[in-house]
């Protein structure tokens, strides 16, 4: 430390202890007493001015926590909002797909059983044709060899 500093200090402290010297009337074992006292006073009162600082920096940390929570809390139920709305267009969608695929199955079942029957009657009808036209073969062939019918 610099020599200005220490005398200042010095200075600081003499005219402390006139201070009380003089309040005390000039009887020392008073001043000690008025100086101890105060210097206790000053003392609870800086440890109170810290310990209210705590409690002022222990409800404000409460304060943020609840506000924290509240926005998280707000952020889930706003996720939980968004993914009920997702799952409600993905049932739609499902719903009208599976409507779309049975109106299609339909249609495609009628067209088919349209076609199968227009395939099956096409084929009776050449059946009918093949046979008669076997028929008048075989009666042919047998004129041939004399056979008749």
């Amino acid at each position: 430390m610099s020599r200005r500093g220490l005398t200042t200090i010095g200075l600081l402290a003499a005219g402390a202890g006139g201070y009380y010297f003089y309040q005390a009337g000039g009887k020392p074992k008073v001043a000690q007493k008025m100086a101890e006292h105060d210097a206790a006073a000053a003392s609870n009162k800086l440890q109170s001015g810290f310990s209210g600082s705590g409690k002022e920096a222990q409800k404000a940390g409460e304060d943020y926590a609840a506000r924290a929570g509240a926005k998280f809390d707000d952020a889930i139920a706003e996720a939980k909002s968004k993914g009920r709305e997702f799952d409600a267009k993905v049932d739609k969608a499902a719903k009208e797909a599976e409507s779309k695929y049975k109106e299609i199955k339909a249609e495609a079942g009628a067209t088919f059983g349209e076609r199968r029957k227009e395939a099956a009657q096409a084929i009776d009808s050449f059946d009918k044709t093949v046979e008669k036209k076997a028929a008048e073969a075989k009666s042919g062939i047998s004129s041939w060899w004399g056979g008749g019918k």
